[in-house]
């Protein structure tokens, strides 16, 4: 039982220094990125972007900002730190894009799609001007060591699990805790499929994207203009890849 209780006060303490990484990379990142000339940004999701999301509601010229959010959770998060909500349409004028990692590779490749919006993040990427993915240091790996999220439309399920079994993967149905099949906020499935081997990030990414039925693949090849890494002891550091 005093084991127990020791465990548990070592990882509360452990996630209040997170917490408190977060917050210190969320405050230099909005003080870094977001000056008085931008205006329209994206969000992704996660802890990290919430945190993020907390601190531009802070900034005086927030007024001037219009948000663009791939999720549920971030976007009542934007409202309630009263910031303005945009239509996809200025998707077209996006500059900066704030987001999270489930893991981040050594060549700066990265997994996400742990929540189930990839499909808005990597949209939200692909039109960004500039992109800061913040993750806490246990995401940042030499090589990737998790499955690989992949939308799929549910009337292409069974034949996209084939093709994905035929490439030698080990594909699952997201489920919720109660039974029920996960479904994303675009009506879609998730498949979980993990590769024993993901040498060539950017070949597999296009090899799983031209499967008939799959919408998008976790796999996030475009590299972020600063990726941040909050640490367990409470601080954080920057990287830069080279593009």
């Amino acid at each position: 039982m005093d084991q127990d209780r020791s465990k548990e006060t070592g990882l509360s303490w452990i996630q209040a220094l997170f917490k408190q990484s977060a917050q210190r990379v969320a405050f230099d990142a909005v003080n870094q990125f977001l000056d008085q000339d931008v205006r329209v940004i994206g969000l992704g999701s996660g802890p990290m972007t919430v945190a993020i999301v907390r601190e531009i509601s802070r900034l005086t010229h927030k007024a001037n900002l219009q948000c663009i959010a791939t999720s549920t959770q971030v976007k009542l998060e934007a409202e309630d730190g009263d910031l303005k909500v945009g239509a996809e349409d200025l998707i077209t004028r996006l500059e900066i894009v704030f987001d999270g990692a489930d893991q981040v590779d050594r060549d700066g490749n990265m997994i996400k799609g742990g929540g189930g919006a990839l499909l808005r993040e990597k949209i939200l990427h692909s039109a960004a001007k500039t992109l800061v993915i913040t993750a806490e240091s246990p995401k940042y790996v030499e090589t990737f060591g998790r499955s690989i999220p992949i939308e799929v439309h549910p009337f292409a399920r069974h034949v996209v699990q084939k093709k994905l079994e035929d490439l030698g993967g080990e594909p699952r149905l997201r489920m919720l805790d109660e039974g029920y099949v996960y479904v994303t906020e675009n009506g879609n499935f998730i498949v979980d499929t993990m590769f024993r081997s993901l040498s060539e990030v950017g070949r597999r990414e296009v090899e799983l994207k031209s499967i008939a039925g799959v919408l998008e693949v976790g796999l996030f090849t475009r590299h972020a203009d600063m990726y941040y890494k909050a640490k367990e002891d409470g601080s954080f550091e920057t990287i830069r890849h080279r593009k």
